[in-house]
């Protein structure tokens, strides 16, 4: 199941993100506390899906948007990121959570998603394909960890048209998802 995240999802999603804290997966260098990735997920929520893939009652993924840059003329872009469980990889549930993600995002009003991708990372790089993504840039040296520097990727999907008079972006804070169910966050 796929579902909107809140705050009390922040002890499995960070057990999730503590698989790839010493990698440059995340050019994070220590391991946030609960109580700060709580307020990562509470503040994200207000203005952007956070969306959660469970089975059985246990958290094995989850993506989220957030701002991709802080100038008003930007607020119609979004910058994404995606972290699964390793023992899930390679199962078809980034493309469940990303895809989820991005009509989410479309339903918001946004008109371009980007990712953010530390190179080399051959899976990443391939979702991001697989969803549409293009690279469109490349940061070279741009994060040191693990003893080395690495190249950032950026990709770029446009998600819905750009037209003259943007109006403004629906946040997340009002939805009512129970209105249209969460099967349907999973489907495009």
């Amino acid at each position: 199941m796929i579902r909107l995240a809140n705050g009390s999802d922040a002890e499995q999603l960070l057990k999730i993100y503590g698989q790839y804290i010493d990698t440059p997966i995340t050019f994070e260098y220590t391991l946030p506390t609960a109580a700060e990735f709580q307020d990562r997920i509470n503040r994200t929520v207000s203005e952007y899906p956070y969306l959660v893939y469970e089975e059985d009652g246990a958290a094995l993924g989850y993506a989220y948007a957030h701002r991709h840059m802080e100038r008003a003329a930007y607020q119609w872009n979004a910058e994404s990121a995606i972290y699964l469980d390793r023992g899930i990889r390679g199962k078809g549930v980034g493309t469940k959570l990303y895809s989820a993600l991005i009509r989410l995002l479309r339903l918001q009003g946004f008109r371009t998603v980007y990712g953010c991708v530390t190179l080399p990372n051959p899976a990443s790089e391939s979702l991001h394909r697989k969803m549409g993504f293009q690279l469109v840039g490349t940061y070279h040296q741009a994060g040191y960890k693990c003893g080395k520097w690495y190249d950032v990727g950026w990709f770029e999907l446009p998600i819905a048209e750009h037209l003259d008079g943007e109006g403004p972006l629906k946040p997340c804070s009002v939805w009512d998802l129970g209105s249209w169910g969460e099967w349907s966050l999973g489907e495009e």
